[in-house]
């Protein structure tokens, strides 16, 4: 974010994600850390960091994913308590260790490794995921992806910091027109299904079939919502989230109504609903978010989702723009 940040309004996002007034709404308080997030810098670690004494287990999910993604080491120590918190939700461990893995840290190692066998399955295949994109990360292969993304000229179509990179063929992140042949998405799509086959390259193949984008590809995605994996399910969820295909609303959709697959699943599924934002998906959004039956995670994210869905159908131009209510709030009436 350009926008120079001056302490009141530091003062003012850490005010409105803490709910320190407790009266911010929810949706209002993502918008505070999407804002903190694009500052990239410790005094926001720190706010940030502050979120996790919250009740909300999305909330703090996205805390957590937030760290992950300004990759900051002073956000490590705050990542690893949360992940070594056996009392705290699952889906807040898990994206703390996949925010470990983000930034990539080889120190940090040892941490995931102690969690490899933990009770909890999501948490187990995450710290598996994180270790290997370490691994990877630090190999011939990733530090040559690393020299080229920064000296390529291209602005890639994803910026986000994935738990796994594409498959080496789509690493580039612009697929090539022989990429998007029947024959690659068929090979995508058998790694991406094949259980035997360990979790970071199925994750791999994902994100091929995201960076490849057609409807084709989007369909090889849906088929893993048949896998019995509620972190691998999540994550089909969130690519749909950033491909914003209007394809994959249909799969979403039944996910979103599927009162038994996992929280996890469904709360991600939501909010790719929410960011694809077509006409169809907010009746489903807005029963979920009142529906007396609906766990509080996937109720929650309706919220954030509907909030979503009015912003990409109105003329805002930045949905993480906490400054802009908090500039508002401060101008003289």
């Amino acid at each position: 974010m350009s926008d120079a940040v001056s302490p009141s309004e530091l003062s003012a996002l850490r005010a409105a994600l803490l709910n320190t007034s407790g009266t911010v709404p929810l949706h209002d308080r993502f918008r505070a850390l999407f804002t903190l997030k694009s500052l990239k810098n410790d005094d926001a670690v720190k706010i940030i960091s502050e979120g996790f004494a919250d009740h909300s287990a999305l909330l703090k999910h996205e805390l957590a994913y937030c760290l992950g993604q300004m990759k900051l080491v002073s956000a490590l120590p705050v990542l690893q308590s949360v992940l070594e918190n056996l009392d705290e939700d699952p889906m807040v461990r898990h994206e703390a260790a996949e925010a470990i893995g983000a930034i990539s840290s080889p120190d940090f190692k040892a941490v995931l490794m102690k969690y490899l066998t933990d009770p909890n399955r999501s948490v187990r295949e995450t710290c598996e995921i994180a270790l290997a994109k370490i691994e990877w990360d630090n190999s011939e292969e990733g530090r040559q992806h690393l020299t080229s993304k920064h000296s390529s000229d291209q602005t890639p179509a994803y910026t986000s910091i994935d738990p796994a990179p594409p498959s080496s063929k789509l690493l580039s992140g612009q697929p090539k027109p022989d990429d998007l042949s029947e024959s690659t998405i068929v090979s995508l799509r058998t790694t991406l299904l094949d259980t035997s086959v360990p979790l970071f390259q199925r994750y791999r193949a994902m994100f091929a079939l995201r960076n490849i984008g057609t409807p084709a590809a989007v369909d090889a995605l849906a088929a893993g919502f048949s896998d019995d994996s509620a972190l691998f399910k999540h994550e089909i969820a969130f690519v749909f989230g950033q491909l914003l295909s209007a394809h994959s609303v249909p799969s979403l959709i039944n996910v979103l109504q599927n009162a038994s697959e996992s929280d996890m699943v469904r709360h991600e599924a939501a909010e790719a609903l929410g960011g694809i934002a077509t006409p169809e998906v907010l009746p489903h959004l807005k029963e979920w978010m009142t529906r007396e039956d609906s766990p509080r995670v996937v109720r929650e994210s309706c919220q954030v989702a509907i909030d979503m869905w009015e912003y990409e159908n109105s003329g805002q131009f930045q949905y993480a723009n906490g400054l802009e209510s908090v500039r508002v709030e401060a101008t003289p009436a």
